[in-house]
């Protein structure tokens, strides 16, 4: 053993030198891009030797290859190259139709688009598909942020949320924090201003950043921090509304906070009756030393609570307080005896499939 790691000790020093050498010759990053170079010169060769065969056309597969796996900084020599070899093809061409003028035309024009979405893209600074790759990971992870942690016997929370336009970032959220052995279960459900893509940016800073102060304060002193928060970004369509759920899952009494969010319903199973929680508190992001006034409350066993967003309740031809009563009726009959997958049934048949829409079903068994 001590025999073979000095070998490989003395063996590193020369293997660093190796992949220097490789480093200086093809540097890190480049394979791509010499591969695609010499694709685009064997393509171009081919209809040079034979032009009546090889269409021109086939140096396309270079060109969309490149605009997937090229960085900003490679793109637009390749694309320039890509030019070049496209005028070599056409020098060889024995007679040149009308067909072959369009799609000379089709495929400098396409040139050109690549080379305009190199430009755009160095402003993000990587490839295509880094790029997606990125925004995927960014995705899965405020997705990650809204999954409620197990819970002991005799809860059952679920969680549901629909995009404009069904991509999948929005501007409506949810964060969670709790651990199974815990006895208390944080929920904060979030409605960044905008809707779809054009929030979902916005809403990716706010549910790392509302995540890490839901686990580090106290439950009175979160809202508050996420207003300082939300003042500080200085952004100009920077509001958010935002609704705070703090249960004990031991006694089941809760307090609820909102913050210009529509408020939260209770399902009294005694009464088979449905109580809307208003809470006071101000938009997030607008006023500073903003108060947010607690409702509280208990959830006995068979009772229920909803959390919800503006998209739940609310159309452009439809008031917010009709918009209430008219999903408390459907939470009537579609929650009858059957919890479970709850929370999707209510999202499916509400709402506006032209904004953002996201609910927290918590019941206790």
């Amino acid at each position: 053993m001590t025999a073979r790691s000095d070998a490989d000790r003395a063996a590193s020093p020369s293997r660093l030198k190796v992949a220097r050498r490789r480093r200086r010759i093809v540097p890190r990053g480049n394979g791509t891009l010499i591969a695609l170079v010499a694709l685009s010169v064997v393509v171009t060769v081919l209809v040079l030797i034979w032009p009546d065969t090889a269409p021109m056309t086939v140096l396309i597969v270079p060109l969309l290859l490149g605009s997937l796996l090229l960085g900003p900084r490679q793109l637009p020599w390749f694309v320039v190259l890509v030019m070049v070899m496209l005028m070599l093809a056409i020098s060889v061409q024995p007679n040149i139709t009308a067909k072959q003028v369009l799609a000379i035309t089709i495929l400098y024009l396409l040139c050109f688009i690549v080379l305009l979405t190199s430009f755009r893209r160095s402003r993000l600074g990587v490839a295509g598909v880094q790029g997606e790759s990125m925004l995927v990971d960014l995705r899965d992870r405020i997705l990650s942020q809204g999954v409620i942690p197990p819970l002991p016997e005799g809860w059952l929370t679920e969680t549901a949320l629909r995009s404009a336009g069904g991509t999948p970032f929005a501007g409506d959220f949810m964060v969670s924090v709790g651990t199974p052995d815990a006895d208390r279960l944080e929920i904060v459900v979030v409605d960044v201003s905008g809707k779809g893509e054009q929030a979902g940016t916005r809403a990716l800073l706010l549910s790392g950043a509302f995540g890490g102060l839901l686990g580090a304060l106290a439950p009175p002193d979160f809202l508050p921090a996420a207003n300082d928060y939300l003042l500080r970004q200085g952004w100009e369509e920077g509001f958010a509304t935002a609704v705070h759920l703090s249960l004990d899952l031991v006694t089941g009494r809760f307090e609820v906070r909102t913050a210009g969010h529509p408020p939260a319903a209770q399902l009294d199973a005694g009464s088979g009756r449905w109580t809307v929680h208003e809470a006071e508190g101000p938009v997030l992001g607008l006023i500073e030393d903003a108060e947010f006034i607690p409702v509280a409350g208990v959830l006995r066993p068979g009772d229920a609570l909803l959390l919800y967003t503006d998209g739940m309740v609310e159309t452009a031809r439809r008031e917010i307080g009709i918009g209430i009563d008219r999903m408390l009726g459907h939470a009537e009959r579609l929650l009858r005896g059957e919890f479970e997958g709850g929370a999707d049934r209510l999202v499916d048949a509400l709402g506006s499939r032209n904004d953002d829409r996201a609910l927290v079903l918590v019941h206790r068994r």
